[in-house]
C-alpha cells in the first residue's frame, strides 16, 4: 500500500557491540527522520487518513463470548480503493462495521481507530456507509430521488442551480444520465436494473461529498459487467481525494485490478494487508503461488476458505481431481487449516507486516484538522418538512396501494352499509337498526386500516436509513407522514360519509353530515397511527397485521357497540379502556350526532312518540349531559396522543434496547471476568459501538473517531 515515504528497513552486520548500539541508534534517528517527513508531506497534501491498529471484536451472547476479529491492523488513504476480501464469516462485515461505528450492543470492541493521527468527532457528513441493501422509493425516478435528498441535506447557503449541478454532476459520475427519468420501480412498476440501483444508492451518498466511504459488498447480486461499472465508479470517486474501502466476497479478475489496496481475512485473522497487486508476490513468497491464467481472488479464497475441505469428499473422483488441481503449483497434502495458519504467520513476520506498522506510526504522527464534507450541520427543519411532506405525498400518489386501492375498498364497504341499511327511517326498531348500522360501519372501516401496513413498511426501510443516517429528525418524519396523508384521509372520509350519511339517511342536515365526516377522518387518523405503531414494533408484516387486528378487536370491545358502557365489567374493560379507546369517543359522539332530536314510534300506538334522548339514556346508557363536540374533543386529543406515542417510540425505542442489551452485556461479562480467555485482553463496552448511528449521523454522539 502506498504512503507519501515508505520507510526501508536497513541490515547490518556489526563487529563489535559498542558498534551495535551505535548502528542502532542511528537507524532508529534516521527511521523517525523519515517518518517525521513522511507525516510533513501527509500534512501538506491537505487529507484524511484512516488508520486502525490492534482492532479486536468479541461478541458476548447467551453467556459466552466469541472472538470476531483479532488485533487487525491498517490504514486506508485518499486517492485509493480498498477490498476488505475473504471467505463467509471471515469478519469482513465485522471489520467494516467496527470502521464505521455500527458495531452492534452485544459486542466489545479494543484497539484504536484514528482520522489523520487522533481520535476525533466527525461533522455530519464526512464519513457515509452504504449497506448491502438498496433503500430507494420504488415510485420515484433516479433525478427525483437525488433531488429530494439533495434539498434534504445540502445546507441552505447553497442555491438551487448549484444544487441542481451538484446533482448533475453526481448523475453524470455515476453513469446514470441514460435511466435518469426511469423511475426505480416497485411491485406493479418495472424499474431499475440491479446495477442501477447499486449506483443509485451510492450516488445518494456522495451527494455530501464524504471524505470517507464505506461501502458492505456493493457488487452482491451484480453481473459481472454491472459489478466492474459500480467498482469503476468507485475508482473515480476515490481519485477525487477520497478514502474508499468496501468489503467484496469474490471479485472477477477484472474487477481486483481495479483494486488498489487489499485487506485479506480469514477467522479474524489478517492474512494479508497491501497493494493489492502485490499479494500474488506474498503467496508466492509463502509457498503457495498463484497459477498462470487463474483469477487471483479465486485462488485466494481457495488457499484460505475451509468449506473447500468439506466438499472434496463429497464430490465424485473426476469432479475432485479437478477441485485438487486448483492447488496444483503446491503441496495438495495441505489441509486449508494448515495453509491458512501457515499464511497468517507468514504475513506477521514479512515486510508487509512491517510496512504497514510503520505506515500506521507516520499517521499518528498527523495533527491536521480534518476536512470536512460537503454539509456541516442538519439542513433546516422547515426546508426538511417542506422536501419530505412534497416527496411522501409523491410517493403516496403514484404507489397505487397507499391510499387509492384502500378508498376503493372504504367506497365499496360504505356502499355495502347504505345499500343494507338504505332509509332505515324512524319505526320504532329503527333505534336498534341504527346500532347495527354504527356496528358495522365503524369495525369494517378501521379493519380497513390495517391496509396501510405493507406501504408504510415499504416506505419505514427507506425513512429508518435516513432518520439513523442523520437526514433528518424522527419529529420531521412524523409531520411529513400526517401532512402528506392529510387530503387522502380527507377523500376516505368525505367519500364514506358522504355515503352512508344520505344513503341509510342519518339525522339530516349539514352540521350533522360534517360532524359524521369528521368523526371518520379523526377515526381514520387514529387507526393509521395505531397500525404505525404496531410496525415500529413488531419485527414483520404478517406479525404487524396480527397484532393490528388484536388491537381493533380490543379498541371495539370497549367502545359500547356490543354493550353499553356502565355494563362493561369495571376492571379493565371500564376503566381504563372505554377512556383510553377512541372508537368509544366516536360512537359516543355519533349516537348524540344522530339520535338527539329525532322522534321514533311508539311501541304501543297511541302513546307519545319516544325521544331520542331518552333512547340513548335507556337502551345505550350514553351519557348526554355534555355535547357531542366534546367525544370530538376528545377523539382529536387522543389522535395527538397516538402522534406523541409514535414519535416517542420513534425516538426512545433503539435507545432503549441499546442501554438494555449493553446492561445484558456489562452482567455477562462480569459473570465471565475470571476466565483465562480474557484475562490476556482487557474489553469494556466500547463506546465506540453505536449500531444505529453511524459516523455520518453521530454530531456531538460518542463514536469510534471521538
Amino acid at each position: 500500500m502506498q504512503v507519501p515515504v515508505f520507510c526501508k528497513n536497513k541490515k547490518v552486520q556489526p563487529k563489535t557491540g559498542s558498534d551495535t548500539i551505535l548502528i542502532e541508534m542511528k537507524i532508529e534517528e534516521k527511521e523517525h527522520e523519515e517518518q517525521l517527513e513522511s507525516s510533513t508531506v501527509m500534512r501538506e497534501k491537505k487529507a484524511i487518513y484512516l488508520s486502525w491498529e490492534d482492532v479486536t471484536v468479541v461478541v458476548v451472547r447467551r453467556g459466552a463470548t466469541r472472538k470476531l476479529l483479532n488485533r487487525l491492523s491498517g490504514y486506508a488513504s485518499p486517492d485509493r480503493i480498498m477490498a476488505i476480501m475473504g471467505p463467509s464469516g471471515s469478519g469482513k462485515s465485522t471489520l467494516l462495521d467496527a470502521l464505521a461505528g455500527r458495531l452492534s450492543s452485544n459486542v466489545i470492541m479494543s484497539g484504536n481507530i484514528l482520522l489523520n493521527g487522533k481520535q476525533r468527532k466527525i461533522s455530519n457528513g464526512s464519513v457515509s456507509y452504504t449497506t448491502q441493501e438498496d433503500f430507494l422509493f420504488g415510485t420515484l425516478t433516479v433525478k427525483e430521488t437525488l433531488t429530494y435528498s439533495a434539498h434534504l441535506r445540502l445546507p441552505n447557503t447553497m442555491s438551487k442551480d448549484e444544487i441542481n449541478s451538484v446533482i448533475e454532476n453526481t448523475i453524470m459520475k455515476m453513469g446514470l444520465q441514460d435511466c435518469a427519468d426511469n423511475k426505480v420501480g416497485n411491485w406493479h412498476l418495472r424499474g431499475l436494473s440491479g446495477g442501477e440501483k447499486r449506483r443509485l444508492s451510492i450516488s445518494l451518498e456522495i451527494l455530501t461529498q464524504p471524505s470517507v466511504m464505506f461501502l458492505d459488498e456493493p457488487t452482491t447480486g451484480l453481473d459481472s459487467a454491472s459489478a466492474l461499472f459500480v467498482i469503476q465508479a468507485l475508482k473515480n470517486i476515490a481519485l477525487d481525494g477520497r478514502i474508499v474501502v468496501c468489503s467484496i466476497h469474490q471479485p472477477s479478475s477484472y474487477v481486483f485490478d481495479l483494486f488498489d489496496d487489499l485487506c485479506l481475512l480469514s477467522s479474524g485473522e489478517t492474512v494479508y494487508f497491501g497493494e493489492a497487486k502485490l499479494a500474488v508476490k506474498f503467496f508466492a513468497e509463502a509457498g503457495f503461488p498463484c497459477p498462470t491464467r487463474r483469477n487471483p481472488s479465486d485462488h485466494f479464497l481457495r488457499c484460505i476458505n475451509s468449506d473447500f475441505d468439506k466438499i472434496a469428499p463429497t464430490l465424485l473422483p473426476s469432479l475432485r481431481d479437478s477441485l485438487v488441481s486448483v492447488s496444483s503449483n503446491f503441496d495438495t497434502s495441505f489441509p486449508t487449516k494448515d495453509i491458512k495458519a501457515r499464511l497468517i504467520e507468514k504475513y506477521k513476520s514479512s515486510e508487509y507486516s512491517i510496512n504497514t506498522r510503520k505506515n500506521i506510526r507516520q499517521i499518528a504522527l498527523i495533527n491536521e484538522e480534518l476536512m470536512s464534507g460537503l454539509i456541516k450541520r442538519r439542513n433546516n427543519w422547515r426546508k426538511q418538512l417542506y422536501t419530505l411532506t412534497i416527496r411522501c405525498f409523491v410517493n403516496m400518489i403514484r404507489d397505487l396501494g397507499y391510499f387509492w386501492v384502500r378508498t376503493l375498498f372504504y367506497i365499496l364497504i360504505s356502499l355495502g352499509a347504505g345499500i343494507m341499511f338504505f332509509d332505515i327511517g324512524l319505526s320504532n326498531s329503527a333505534f336498534v337498526t341504527r346500532s347495527k348500522c354504527y356496528t358495522y360501519v365503524y369495525d369494517f372501516l378501521m379493519c380497513l386500516s390495517v391496509g396501510v401496513l405493507p406501504s408504510f413498511l415499504e416506505e419505514w426501510k427507506v425513512s429508518y436509513h435516513e432518520l439513523h443516517n442523520g437526514h433528518y429528525g424522527e419529529a420531521v418524519f412524523m409531520l411529513s407522514n400526517f401532512f402528506s396523508s392529510f387530503i387522502f384521509l380527507v377523500i376516505m372520509s368525505l367519500s364514506s360519509g358522504t355515503i352512508v350519511f344520505y344513503m341509510v339517511k342519518f339525522h339530516l342536515g349539514f352540521s350533522h353530515y360534517c360532524y359524521l365526516c369528521m368523526n371518520f377522518f379523526l377515526c381514520f387518523a387514529t387507526m393509521e397511527s395505531v397500525a404505525m405503531i404496531v410496525a415500529l414494533l413488531v419485527p414483520n408484516f404478517l406479525m404487524g397485521v396480527g397484532v393490528s387486528a388484536l388491537a381493533i378487536m380490543f379498541l371495539s370491545l370497549a367502545s359500547g357497540l356490543y354493550r353499553p358502557l356502565p355494563d362493561l365489567p369495571k376492571f379493565f374493560w371500564r376503566y381504563p379502556m372505554a377512556y383510553i379507546s377512541f372508537t368509544s369517543w366516536a360512537v359516543q359522539g355519533q349516537y348524540k350526532n344522530d339520535m338527539l332530536g329525532l322522534e321514533f314510534d311508539p311501541f304501543v300506538q297511541g302513546e307519545p312518540k319516544i325521544q331520542g334522548k331518552q333512547i340513548l339514556q335507556k337502551y345505550f346508557g350514553v351519557r348526554v349531559n355534555y355535547s357531542k363536540w366534546w367525544d370530538l374533543a376528545a377523539l382529536l386529543l387522543l389522535l395527538l396522543s397516538h402522534k406523541l406515542l409514535f414519535l416517542s417510540i420513534l425516538k426512545y425505542k433503539e435507545r432503549l434496547v441499546l442501554s438494555l442489551r449493553r446492561f445484558c452485556a456489562k452482567i455477562t461479562l462480569k459473570d465471565l471476568a475470571l476466565r483465562p480467555s480474557l484475562r490476556k485482553e482487557k474489553y469494556g463496552s466500547s463506546r465506540r459501538n453505536q449500531p444505529l448511528h453511524p459516523l455520518s449521523a453521530q454530531e456531538g454522539v460518542a463514536s469510534p473517531l471521538s
